[in-house]
């Protein structure tokens, strides 16, 4: 590609529009990379060397837009708006939700279709949004399956009573019954979904204690039978063949004959369930069941709010609808980056959920309140 018409340069022609466009991939590299280094003051160990291996990548990007630069780096730039709201969302909370974001910037870089980014930087971008994914996939599996019921109860109390309250609203009963229909509404669904996790966390534990092995199973391998040798056929009930299963129960038998210890081998070796996998990400009963009660009752009182204030009508129905517009939006983004997909997306397609339900129940409720009266 021709240079400046200088002997001997062969740096990319420096138009003013390439100019400007290297000085902002300055920028974001610089603001990128600060982020990774916020995130990574929060962190310990491993990730922590992670985060701050990604910030020396982005310094090596930043160090080729300054060779090509040059003279003409000019004042620092910021960069865009959704790298620096990153970096603050890092410095004042850090987390699964900054990484999720972080991993959706890594995606959109357009460095693989630029031609004065090198091939490696591309691949470099690419690699990135893997292991930013892989870090956030650490910090989602670790987070309390007690807020990710919290989330879920929030939005089920939101569409659930909105549609109960417009659908009543909409039938021309009195604004004091629907506030009292609202009001029962809350409390049987928050009741019911708190149940329900209880139920269903406990369950699982049960599920997982009765797939345990028993401690005592252990103490009684000396006094097996060598010759029948029974605890093959544990291992064949594992998923063993007879011939592996044979050769480790010998295995077992033969070093317990030459130590007298007792082995642990037959809780080692057990399979892992999918209730386990299930309860670290559901966490205690009680804890999924309360904090489920909890925000199934706080979205479901946000329909009600304006049949408490006072308000009445139509002008109740369009404050509770915009109410819980809004609380939809939000708990839609946040569904969207615990699962890593598109926050905008998921809020937008929660609004439509919401919006739809509440709009069939609402004509329901006009078509009752007509054919009674």
């Amino acid at each position: 590609m021709p240079g400046n018409g200088a002997p001997g340069d062969d740096r990319p022609a420096r138009r003013p529009a390439d100019i400007r466009k290297w000085r902002r991939y300055l920028a974001d590299e610089r603001a990128e990379a600060a982020t990774y280094r916020d995130l990574a003051r929060r962190r310990t160990g491993e990730e922590r060397a992670i985060l701050l291996a990604l910030a020396d990548a982005e310094k090596r990007h930043e160090q080729h837009w300054l060779d090509l630069l040059g003279d003409d780096v000019g004042r620092p730039l910021r960069g865009d708006l959704r790298t620096r709201m990153l970096g603050v969302l890092a410095r004042r909370f850090g987390g699964v939700f900054v990484l999720a974001l972080a991993q959706r910037a890594e995606a959109r870089s357009s460095y693989d279709a630029d031609e004065h980014a090198t091939a490696t930087m591309a691949a470099d971008e690419q690699i990135h949004e893997e292991v930013v994914r892989a870090l956030a996939t650490r910090g989602r599996n670790r987070m309390s399956g007690t807020f990710r019921a919290a989330v879920f109860g929030a939005n089920d109390g939101l569409v659930s009573n909105l549609a109960l309250v417009l659908g009543i609203g909409a039938s021309g009963v009195s604004s004091q019954t629907v506030l009292l229909t609202g009001v029962a509404g809350l409390l049987a669904g928050a009741l019911s979904m708190g149940a329900g996790e209880f139920v269903s966390v406990r369950s699982q534990r049960e599920l997982l204690e009765a797939s345990t092995p028993d401690p005592k199973s252990a103490t009684v391998l000396p006094h097996l039978d060598v010759d029948a040798n029974e605890l093959a056929l544990v291992y064949r009930a594992r998923g063993m063949s007879s011939d592996e299963a044979q050769g480790r129960a010998d295995r077992v038998l033969a070093g317990l004959a030459a130590t007298g210890a007792v082995a642990s081998d037959l809780h080692d070796d057990a399979p892992a369930t999918d209730e386990q996998a299930d309860l670290e990400t559901h966490g205690t009963a009680w804890g999924a069941a309360i904090s489920s009660f909890c925000f199934f009752a706080s979205g479901a009182v946000i329909p009600v709010l304006p049949y408490l204030l006072g308000l009445t009508g139509f002008a109740a129905i369009g404050v509770a609808a915009a109410l819980v517009g809004v609380s939809l939006l939000v708990t839609g983004a946040i569904t969207g980056l615990l699962s890593g997909t598109s926050p905008w997306t998921r809020a937008l397609r929660q609004l439509a959920i919401g919006f739809g339900a509440a709009a069939v129940t609402y004509a329901l409720g006009l078509l009752f309140g007509t054919s009674v009266a």
